[in-house]
């Protein structure tokens, strides 16, 4: 976004832009001209920059020594990482960050992304339920309010909660992890207590996989509950994982005509509700509308673009010095973010993926 420029000039940065690469955000190529940019063509810029920026990984081939920044989710594609290693490229890739470090929260991408979501979800909830979320009161009688569950009290979650509380609905949320009702409450969430699944707190404060007895109690004490709720919102995802299942098929069936259920984490590995398919909308036998939610942020691309550009341009400062890239693998931050460098897959996760005979790691 043309905003960030002046920061990245000012770090000594020369700022190239692909032409029409603001447009869906409704920015034109001169508003980049105007903040110190130049306008190239796709070409161009993967021929001159020597470091490109991105959501998702690009198409175009890179080249040796430059670096790829960006949301390249190097878990869930392994073998682009190898790719990116023996082509010499400095691969980055913001959600790996490690969130719980106070001074990357200005980076964290994953979150900026999952509150513009949580907030959208409940958007399309709205726009498809049939009745009021608010409640009421009328010439013609008093409304009731909407029952919302949201599952997963992470950002997305917290995001979820706030916006479909200022739209009057009554919600209640869950996760797995005790220490979040703290925060659901905060913003205006009762809790929903299950005594009979234990706790999924892992580390770092983020929730643990659970084994599969551990899954089969959770779904079957959350399908007691469900069928109550006008609205179930679900957020819970694992980066480079399949997502868990938390609403299945028979929860589903026994919710009301009219209800509606968004599976945020529908995708091509699986969702959190069962019979969600992604990018769709479905309404099943019993008169339940299900909303295979994905790239939400994408449906708010001025709001999502500028956050992303602050995340990327925090990172970017973070990493340059005197205009030019310094990679330290030793900071914190970096050796969090670093997959490749110098044509060896640098981070331990990933090297165990890629390599799986290997211990991973490598040399700077």
């Amino acid at each position: 976004m043309p905003e960030v420029i002046d920061r990245l000039t000012s770090a000594g940065l020369d700022v190239l832009v692909e032409a029409g690469a603001g447009a869906a955000a409704n920015v034109a190529d001169d508003a980049y001209e105007k903040a110190g940019a130049r306008t190239v063509s796709p070409s161009e810029l993967y021929e001159y920059a020597d470091v490109i920026t991105c959501v998702v990984p690009p198409d175009m081939p890179t080249r040796a020594g430059q670096m790829l920044v960006g949301m390249l989710e190097p878990l869930r594609r392994p073998d682009r990482v190898r790719e990116w290693a023996g082509q010499d490229v400095t691969a980055v890739s913001l959600d790996m960050l490690p969130r719980t470090l106070s001074r990357a929260q200005s980076m964290d991408a994953l979150s900026s992304q999952a509150n513009i979501a949580g907030y959208k979800a409940v958007l399309l909830a709205a726009n498809a339920y049939g009745r009021f979320f608010p409640m009421l009161t009328t010439a013609a009688g008093t409304v009731t309010p909407g029952s919302v569950l949201v599952l997963g009290a992470g950002v997305a979650g917290l995001a979820a909660i706030g916006t479909a509380r200022r739209l009057g609905a009554v919600v209640t949320a869950f996760d797995i992890r005790p220490q979040a009702r703290d925060d659901a409450e905060s913003v205006g969430a009762r809790f929903l207590d299950l005594s009979e699944v234990g706790s999924g707190t892992g580390s770092g404060g983020y929730a643990r996989a659970l084994d599969d007895d551990e899954q089969q109690a959770l779904q079957e004490a959350l399908a007691r509950h469900i069928p109550r709720f006008d609205v179930v919102i679900t957020t819970a995802q694992v980066p480079g994982r399949q997502p868990p299942v938390l609403v299945t098929e028979g929860a589903v069936r026994e919710l009301a005509a009219g209800s509606v259920v968004v599976d945020m984490a529908a995708s091509e590995l699986g969702g959190n509700v069962e019979g969600s398919v992604p990018g769709e909308t479905i309404e099943t036998a019993n008169g339940v509308t299900v909303i295979g939610a994905t790239n939400l942020p994408a449906m708010m691309a001025p709001a999502a673009s500028t956050a992303y550009a602050r995340n990327l341009t925090a990172l970017l400062t973070h990493m340059v010095r005197d205009g030019a890239v310094h990679i330290d693998p030793a900071d914190e931050i970096q050796a969090g973010v670093l997959i490749t460098h110098q044509g060896t897959v640098v981070h331990p996760d990933v090297a165990t993926l890629v390599n799986p005979s290997e211990t991973g790691g490598g040399g700077s």
